[in-house]
């Protein structure tokens, strides 16, 4: 994709994205590798990659194709909260997904992927939303969101290969957003469209991408920031009627209801990010005034990159329509400032009018085809109205309530922004051509917003218009205006606010770019054309001068007093000035220091792209100025010209560039019907010249038209009907006034015309007869066809009698008996009148219905059928040859002139002709009166005087009539007359129209008012025409030297030709003559390639030149233009057509090509039988070759003779070689030989060559020799002579002539294979994984084979067809498709087959007698079948697409490779969709036979049939063929053992002898077994291995020297390829890949080497022995009844993935947060040693058939908890350790602190240590909570890890928790405080320890109290009788 799109402030960040740059450098960009030029800041340019953004999602296609949206969600981290167990959800444009649940984590890893499937189009899924949300699953849902991220697909799709990949996402909460960051979330999402690679989704290896800063999705140093959008809506003008006035009417007929109403109930949504807001209602107002305040609250930066706008309409019963939809980018209104000089904006907009655009504006109650126009999808044809908004952006609050008034103040501040000025846009039509309206009369209309709009009664009328004209035939094919010398103007009066300084500054930087594009141009075409670097320079730098000097212009600014401009023009202007300034300085900076051309012109290109973002106008308020064609009151077609392009301004720099310039404009069919119905044709073609300024400047316009004169006419036609008795007469029952104007809508009497102030009357009132009335129907025409027909009748039960009106036309109307009907002069009858039997009729002709009036009519009576008809014909022909006839019509035309212009018709609204018929009843004439324009600027419109005329119903027609609008033409005194010469000479690449593939083509050429045709050429892709078509008596209007500057355009059309029905058309393209006002100009012109298009296909292209020429007058005086010489000679003729002229035609020169024509392969049905025996035809330039036949496909589908000779005479310029078209043709019984596949090769530049010369073939330096393309891969003796080759195959397992020379080498190397094999090295930790890792670099996984430094294999991320130097192995031979049928677009592909061979072209001697240099093609290898062993490896795939509803796949393989078909359904890898494989198949096959193996991917299902993943085919043939031997890649070392041992059926020696026959090298030469000479070069052994090879299993010097040498050529090395897997049902999407290899053994070479073994790593079981000890420093949770903190604690833990948890008992009632366990936790699992990861195989569900196998970190979670009896346990600290990378533990309680955790801001600092190499740690560690978002300290556990395997747990056992076996080490029963116990199960120890500890005083206090009270009560008891007794006892 061209740039990277970052929305808002960056999304990377810094290096990052220059990195990215190295890796994808998108057209507009420079690659840094290269060495860039200038040393531009880094931020400069990523300013480039954002602004890049605005230009790519302009243009996207509405045309629903297939897209495929993955998503991977891989983990998360830091997500807020505590003990968590999070989820996440994906949605896609209203799709959803979610991953699993993970159990109690922060940091939890999912790593699963989604996939996405929509059918839609580009442009709306774009639009829609990605969507990331976290949520924790224990929560009620309405409150469970943890965080969420959104972006637009658009940015996604911006990226470099579309796609993010391990990105981390900044997760916010979109309610609460001062909350700050809520998380992070690391994804890959990639949108993948038809054809385009996916980006492989597999870990990065490095440790960059846990960088989450560099890494992270969100505006550069920026946290996401609440913001309120603030849209200030004020206003809206101009909107459509919506409704139906059916409540109207009834209201009017019971006399209630007021004042007319305006039908449109309006209200104004906008929106953005998936939330919308919107203003109140205003009925029945079609100008509301809102003045309301809406706002959206966002996360600000956004990652969504359009606002929209949308007016709906209001409907009580049905849904509310769409008035209109704006889209206004974000990156328009804004500016990130990432670089120091140029500050950032918030997104800010207006007061500015925005303009809504849509269908067309008439209202009809049926629903309008053109809908969808207004939701914003495609072109809109009409504008709908314009709304006031107002956008500001307020950082850091979100909305309280979304709706609001606007305060009075902003109202009034707004008025200064809606001052108006008068514009005038004027228009002149020269010609319109091409019309496709022929009937009824064609008008055009000029409108700009709703003024100047005629089919709509509010406007006021004005001149927008052109006279309505029939159109005419052109004599061949099509149909024009014919204006002749008057040529209609319109003028359309306006008025809009002043935005000139906007639409001027943006006109200035078009003008920049359009001059840099033509710049460019002109360079590319020099560098195409290989020019020396000096001129090439020369070209650079006044390029580069153009630009700097360009970008030096001031910009315009707003002058105060005229303009009023807001911040976003200030803040816009700024960075434009800031840009252009310092592309001005980089141009300087290039000038001096660039080297290399190419790397200039990429940095060119670089600003090229910045201009383009920079040359938009947010805020351009004036509407785009819209021209219609208009037939009746229909619209038929348009063109919209954005009005900046016609604008006039008085600085020239700043005129737009179409501003009152000649254009041609191609007119469009509104909406997407065309397209869908495939419309052909052109609605018309217009030459005009448009004009836009203030009111007050348009004497420019009128300065401009100096060839012609500019008059203004009032009209008015004068109606007259015909009646029997009386004869014509305006008194009858006319049915319109008697003088109105053309439509008869409003009356308009002459004298009550009077010319508008300011003008007056230039003469009388005059007849003008329309033009198109000189014309008759046969005008053009060489022969016509009358018709007519008779009409018979009768009543039920009588016999059949001429009808009412016995002869009628086609429509029914009446006309004169057959017999009556004249000739007109000029013609003869070429036959009688006849029946017409070639319809549906009976065999006297007649056709029969009920009633004429009805139609229906068919051939066969019944009774009720009341009438019938026949049609009688007759054709004449025209004698007289167009000069006569020319002479004729001006005859004609002063007849008629001095006639009184009368036109006829039978009714008003039918056609009118110029010659009155029997049946004619109404007539009309129009009448012209000059006006002469006194006062400057005055308007022209008539104000009418009507007398005495009573108020009636009439009164909105004179509303109207009181303003009519005069006509204005541009009168030209004379034509001149030109002559054009269009030279075809052929077309390639057509599209096929025919079901057999081809087309018979001819061209039909349209110039202005004439056409014509080429002949048709039979059955061709590829014609040759060869022919110049001569335009005579072109008549044009205007100053030649206009003409030369600006001239017209030929528009060529291409057909098929059919014999039945109409002609398919296959494209067009356009051209523009080269102008000779001299014949005697020297110039020729040159033969080009135009592009043809048919819709948005490619249609082929269109070899011509086109010339015009000025006729020279025989009377002109000698001064003028016309006194030239005369017109050139005709060209040749051949037969009765032109050839194309010498010195225009090609030069030719004689040349050879060489066909290789090797064989057919996969040759499809054709007929429902197969083709069996086919031969093949091969033409170029009109020369035929045909190949022998094959007698079966079946046994041997190649050519037994192989080589096809052309001796041709081509042309010398490659750019005009004819294509070669290859046939292949089928001979089937009875001599049928029907064309069964076609191929056309457009270029044969790619295979041309020198030819060979005799006296290099001999030399020993061969390598680069002319016959390495002879030679043939793969492993066999290629380029010997047959009868060597049969010896050496005799000459037993491979025994050749090295054994000879070295026997005591050879021969135990070589039969040590059977006898005593060595004992090989083994290590068990390197395996061929080992291998394979250590080169994709995932080195974690293969340390040890790292370690030890061996061999490592190519990992290609293509197939293997796709690198480099394989060149798709089509070194020997190519692969051609043969294509058969029609093109359509929706079909399947239509591929029948392939053709295997290939071609050489060199250039021949001139003289025949010269000797032939020798052949290219020599030596070729035999084309009989070989037997093979095949041996298919596959090792993993990746991002499968997945098929269950889970979002997984069951993935198996299947190999199919002819009729042999293995399937692995058994082996079938559950649940995955990267499942790893490791397997190797093995298959015998016959090449070329069956060549084609298939590698298919199946999803195993139980019930359903098994559903394709995906598949890939590989083509044996041509890696078996290929000289880069991609037979069996060579391996980096020679070993006998081991992980790398020789697996190739030969040895590297015979190897490289082979290579050295084969492409004709000499040797190889061994001198001992160290050194050997190749050609010239001498190897030493001693050169590749300074040291001893690492390896102790390497094999013999000799091997390993010859090995050496080899790996210096071009050949397949030892390595995997990545192949995208395609499934029928999405073609084009690619389904996921896999990794594999192919190895080739030709069996005649003798048996292969042992396979390699890639099983799959099998994983170790292991048990995790966990003792905990104590905990320290618990927080305590609990308060106690007696008001104590406390808590009781107790410990759990579980290995993450696995999620069994223990617990330990509980220590209750802990004072000091310390708790005493002495527990053993006790984890078994699985573990791969080698990649550091777990394995975990469990069942999803109850009901899953088979586990799901995962791989993750094999982490153990720890957690603290206070143990609660009648409410939830507390959750108080927990702590997760990576067994492969967890923290030292502290020694002391004490020095145990949160900072000892790795934290994602503190990973590197903490020391990590692996358990598996510790085998046993004990220490502290700590326990956090973070709820808060922040790690707090909650206690510490001291605990003892030890690992285990299985084995060693089975010798030293231990129980869980304390049970037996309690032993290694024994734990005892903790010796918690006797304070530590459950209070209601003892209640003797509550006492003790909790009442009387804590009250024991209060006791003590409360008894001794009681004892004083005992004491005194004793006492006060016993103290009266004590008294008494003491008294009484005295």
């Amino acid at each position: 994709m061209a740039g990277k799109g970052q929305v808002l402030g960056e999304s990377l960040l810094g290096e990052e994205e220059e990195e990215e740059e190295e890796v994808d450098p998108g057209p507009p960009q420079i690659d840094p590798a290269t060495g860039q030029v200038i040393p531009r800041p880094k931020k400069k340019k990523r300013r480039v990659n954002k602004m890049g953004r605005r230009k790519l999602l302009e243009n996207l296609s509405n045309k629903p194709t297939d897209f495929q949206i993955r998503v991977k969600v891989l983990e998360a981290r830091q997500l807020q909260g505590g003990n968590i167990q999070p989820v996440a959800k994906v949605t896609v444009a209203n799709q959803t997904k979610q991953t699993r649940v993970k159990k109690s984590t922060n940091s939890p890893s999912w790593n699963e992927a989604f996939f996405f499937n929509f059918k839609k189009s580009p442009a709306d899924l774009m639009d829609e939303l990605v969507e990331f949300k976290v949520f924790n699953s224990k929560k009620l849902r309405s409150d469970s969101l943890i965080g969420s991220f959104k972006c637009d697909v658009g940015m996604v799709y911006l990226e470099p290969r579309h796609s993010f990949l391990h990105k981390w996402l900044l997760l916010s909460d979109p309610e609460d957003t001062m909350s700050g960051a809520k998380g992070y979330l690391k994804v890959c999402v990639c949108v993948i469209g038809p054809g385009d690679e996916a980006p492989s989704f597999k870990p990065v290896a490095s440790e960059e991408s846990d960088d989450i800063e560099s890494n992270l999705l969100r505006p550069a140093g920026v946290q996401l920031q609440p913001a309120t959008f603030t849209l200030k809506l004020y206003r809206a003008e101009d909107i459509p009627r919506m409704d139906s006035a059916f409540m109207q009417g009834v209201k009017k007929v019971f006399g209630i209801g007021e004042e007319q109403k305006e039908l449109v109930d309006p209200y104004f949504v906008f929106s953005f990010a998936g939330k919308e807001v919107q203003s109140k209602i205003m009925y029945n107002n079609d100008h509301p005034d809102w003045n309301q305040i809406l706002k959206i609250g966002i996360q600000f930066p956004s990652m969504c990159e359009r606002l929209k706008f949308i007016v709906r309409d209001w409907d009580r019963m049905t849904e509310d329509d769409i008035v209109g939809t704006h889209y206004l980018p974000l990156s328009l209104m804004c500016s990130t400032g990432e670089f120091d000089q140029f500050d950032s904006f918030l997104p800010t907009f207006g007061p500015s009018f925005v303009n809504f655009y849509g269908s067309t504006r008439e209202y009809s109650d049926l629903p309008d085809e053109y809908d969808d126009l207004n939701l914003g999808k495609g072109e809109g044809v009409a504008y709908r109205g314009r709304a006031l908004v107002e956008i500001q952006t307020t950082l850091g609050e979100l909305p309280e309530v979304p709706v609001e008034d606007i305060n009075n103040d902003d109202i009034l501040r707004v008025q200064k922004f809606m001052r108006r000025r008068k514009y005038k846009l004027h228009a002149a039509f020269l010609n319109a051509t091409m019309v496709s309206a022929i009937d009824a009369p064609v008008e055009f209309e000029v409108s700009i917003g709703n003024y100047g709009n005629k089919l709509d009664e509010n406007t006021a009328p004005c001149p927008s218009t052109t006279q309505p004209t029939n159109a005419v035939f052109d004599g061949c094919h099509y149909y024009f205006l014919p204006w002749s010398g008057t040529k209609p103007c319109v003028v359309v009066e306006s008025s809009w606010e002043d935005i000139s300084f906007r639409l001027e500054g943006l006109n200035l930087l078009l003008k920049i770019i359009d001059t840099l594009e033509a710049n460019i141009e002109q360079v590319r075409i020099g560098i195409k054309a290989k020019l020396p670097t000096p001129e090439l320079a020369q070209l650079l730098i006044s390029l580069l001068d153009q630009l700097e000097q360009d970008c030096r212009k001031k910009l315009p600014e707003p002058t105060p007093g005229r303009h009023v401009s807001n911040e976003l023009d200030r803040l816009t202007r700024d960075y434009r000035e800031f840009e252009l300034e310092t592309i001005a300085n980089n141009v300087i900076k290039l000038k001096t220091s660039a080297t290399d051309v190419l790397e200039a012109m990429a940095e060119v290109e670089n600003y090229l792209q910045i201009l383009k973002n920079i040359a938009k106008e947010p805020q351009n308020s004036m509407p785009d100025v819209v021209i219609w064609m208009i037939s009746g009151d229909k619209r038929l077609a348009y063109y919209r010209i954005p009005a900046n392009e016609v604008l006039w301004s008085q600085n020239p720099d700043y005129i737009g560039r179409l501003c009152g310039r000649l254009q041609t404009l191609q007119l469009k069919f509104p909406g997407l019907k065309a397209e869908k119905e495939k419309v052909s044709e052109v609605p018309a073609m217009l030459r005009t010249k448009i004009w836009l300024g203030l009111a007050n400047e348009d004497d420019a316009w009128h300065r401009m038209q100096t060839e012609g004169e500019l008059a203004v006419y009032a009209e008015t036609y004068e109606n007259q009907c015909n009646i029997p008795v009386v004869g014509w007469t305006k008194k009858g029952p006319l049915g319109r006034p008697k003088w109105s104007d053309s439509q008869g809508k409003c009356s308009l009497p002459r004298e009550s015309f009077e010319p508008p102030p300011g003008w007056r009357w230039e003469g009388d009132w005059y007849v003008s007869p329309e033009l198109s009335m000189l014309f008759d129907k046969d005008a053009g025409h060489k022969t016509y066809m009358e018709e007519c027909y008779e009409m018979h009748s009768r009543l039920p039960g009588t016999s059949w009698g001429p009808a009412t009106r016995p002869w009628t036309d086609v429509k029914g109307d009446e006309m004169a008996p057959k017999d009556s009907v004249d000739l007109p002069p000029g013609w003869v009858w070429e036959d009688v009148w006849q029946i017409d039997l070639s319809r549906a009729v009976d065999e006297e002709g007649w056709e029969y219905c009920v009633e004429s009036t009805m139609g229906g009519y068919g051939p066969v009576e019944k009774r009720y059928h009341l009438c019938r008809r026949r049609r009688w014909v007759r054709t004449r022909k025209l004698v007289e040859d167009a000069k006569q006839k020319k002479h004729k019509l001006i005859q004609e035309k002063k007849i008629e002139e001095a006639a009184e212009g009368w036109e006829y018709a039978p009714l008003f609204n039918l056609k009118f002709h110029a010659t009155e018929r029997t049946m004619d009843m109404v007539r009309r004439r129009r009448w012209h009166r000059k006006m002469i324009c006194e006062k400057k600027g005055a308007d022209c419109y008539f104000a009418m005087k009507f007398e005495g005329k009573k108020k009636d119903e009439d009164d909105k027609e004179d509303f109207n009539a009181a303003y009519a609008a005069p006509r204005m033409f541009l009168t030209f005194k004379k034509p001149f007359k030109y002559q054009m010469r269009a030279y075809i000479y052929q077309a390639r690449d057509l599209l096929a129209g025919d079901e057999t593939g081809l087309s018979d083509p001819y061209a039909r050429l349209s110039f202005l008012t004439q056409s014509s045709v080429t002949e048709k050429k039979e059955k061709s892709l590829c014609p040759t025409w060869d022919q110049t078509l001569i335009f005579e008596e072109l008549e044009i209007y205007g100053d030649p030297r206009a003409i030369e500057e600006n001239p017209p355009e030929v528009m060529i059309e291409l057909f098929d030709y059919d014999k039945f029905g109409s002609n398919e058309f296959l494209g067009r393209t356009k051209a523009v003559p080269m102008v000779k006002l001299d014949p005697a100009d020297a110039r020729m012109p040159v033969l080009q390639w135009y592009p043809i298009s048919r819709g948005q296909e490619d249609g082929g292209e269109l070899l011509a030149a086109f010339e015009l020429f000025l006729v020279p007058d025989k009377n002109a005086s000698m001064e003028s233009l016309l006194a030239g010489s005369d017109l050139p000679f005709l060209p040749p003729k051949k037969g009765d057509l032109f050839l194309v002229p010498n010195g225009i035609r090609p030069v030719m020169q004689r040349t050879a090509i060489e066909v290789l024509c090797w064989g057919v392969r996969n040759m499809q049905k054709f007929q429902l039988s197969a083709v069996t025996s086919p031969s093949i035809e091969f033409e170029c330039g009109g020369h035929v070759q045909e190949s022998n036949v094959i007698k079966s496909t079946k046994k041997n589908p190649n050519f037994t003779e192989n080589i096809l000779f052309f001796d041709v005479m081509l042309p010398r310029e490659e750019l005009y070689m004819p294509p070669m078209n290859i046939r292949v043709r089928d001979h089937r019984q009875f001599g049928r030989k029907p064309t069964v596949g076609i191929h056309v090769l457009k270029s044969l530049e790619e295979f041309r060559c020198d030819p060979v010369q005799a006296e290099l073939a001999e030399d020993d330096d061969g390598v680069q020799g002319g016959l390495v393309n002879g030679g043939r891969g793969g492993e066999h003796v290629i380029d010997m002579p047959a009868e060597e080759r049969k010896v050496e195959r005799k000459s037993g397992p491979q025994i050749g002539q090295p054994l000879k020379s070295f026997p005591q080498l050879e021969l135990p190397a070589l039969f040590r294979g059977k006898q005593e094999e060595p004992d090989p090295v083994v290590d068990e930790e390197i395996d061929w994984w080992s291998k394979y890792y250590a080169s994709t670099g995932q080195t974690h996984k293969c340390k040890k084979y790292i370690e030890k430094g061996q061999d490592k294999i190519e990992v290609y991320q293509t197939h293997l067809e796709d690198v480099d130097f394989t060149n798709g192995f089509s070194d020997f031979c190519s692969t051609f498709e043969l294509q058969r049928g029609k093109d359509e677009e929706d079909e399947e592909s239509s591929v029948v087959g392939e053709f295997k061979g290939g071609f050489k072209v060199y250039p021949l001697p001139p003289d025949p007698n010269d000797e032939m240099p020798s052949k290219v093609f020599t030596n070729l290898p035999s084309s009989t079948p070989e037997e093979c062993i095949v041996r298919v490896y596959v090792i993993c795939g990746i991002d499968f697409q997945p098929n269950d509803t889970s979002g997984l796949a069951d993935p198996y393989i299947e190999i199919i490779l002819g009729n042999k078909k293995i399937s692995d359904r058994d082996n079938y890898k559950p649940n995955t969709i990267d499942p790893v494989f490791g397997q190797m198949f093995e298959l015998t096959t016959m090449l070329p036979v069956q060549k084609d193996l298939t590698i298919r991917i199946k999803d195993y299902d139980i019930i359903s049939s098994d559903d394709v993943i995906g598949e890939t085919t590989i083509d044996l043939e041509n890696r078996y063929l290929s000289k880069v031997r991609a037979t069996c890649g060579l391996q980096k070392s020679y070993c006998i053992a081991g992980v790398n041992q020789w697996r190739d059926c030969i040895k590297p020696r015979q190897i490289l002898e082979n290579y050295c026959k084969q492409n004709h090298v000499s040797g190889p030469h061994f001198y001992g077994n160290n050194s050997v000479k190749v050609g010239k070069k001498i190897h030493n052994l001693a050169d590749y291995e300074p040291n001893k090879p690492v390896d102790p299993n390497v094999g013999p010097a000799d091997e390993r020297l010859a090995l050496h040498v080899l790996h210096t050529l071009p050949m397949v090395k030892e390595h995997v390829e990545t192949r995208p897997l395609f499934n029928p049902i999405q073609p084009g999407i690619e389904q996921g890949k896999i990794q594999m290899w192919v190895d080739i053994f030709p069996k005649s070479l003798g048996p292969p080497g042992p396979p390699f073994n890639i099983e799959a790593r099998k994983a170790k079981d292991y048990v995790l022995r966990i003792i905990i000890w104590n905990t320290v420093d618990v927080v305590l949770d609990e308060e106690s009844i007696t008001g104590e903190k406390m808590s009781d604690i107790y410990v759990k833990g579980w290995v993450s993935g696995i999620d069994e948890k223990q617990k330990t008992d509980v220590h209750y009632r802990s004072l000091d947060g310390e708790g005493n366990f002495n527990w053993r936790f006790i984890f078994p699992f699985s573990y791969v040693p080698a990649e550091q990861v777990m394995e975990v195989r469990k069942k999803e569900h109850f009901w899953s058939l088979d586990e799901t196998v995962q791989h993750l970190q094999p982490n153990i979670v720890i957690q603290v908890w206070d143990n609660d009896k009648f409410s939830m346990d507390d959750f108080l600290g927990t702590v997760s350790l990576n067994l492969n990378a967890m923290p030292m533990p502290a020694k002391k309680a004490s020095s145990c602190k949160v900072s000892m955790l790795p934290d994602i801001t503190t990973g590197s600092e903490v020391k990590l240590v692996s358990l598996f190499e510790q085998k046993r740690l004990r220490g502290f560690w700590p326990v956090y909570n973070d709820d808060t978002g922040t790690r707090t300290l909650t206690g510490k556990v001291e605990m003892e890890m030890e690992l285990v395997s299985v084995e060693e747990a089975e010798e030293r056992p231990a129980g869980q928790g304390q049970e037996e076996p309690n032993m290694n080490p024994k734990l005892d029963p903790p010796k918690r405080p006797e304070t530590s116990f459950l209070w209601f199960t003892s209640p003797w120890k509550t006492l003790r320890y909790i009442i009387w500890r804590n009250y024991k005083w209060y006791f003590i206090g409360f008894l001794v109290l009681l004892l004083i009270l005992l004491l005194v009560f004793l006492f006060l008891y016993s103290f009266p009788g004590e008294v008494s007794q003491w008294i009484v006892n005295g």
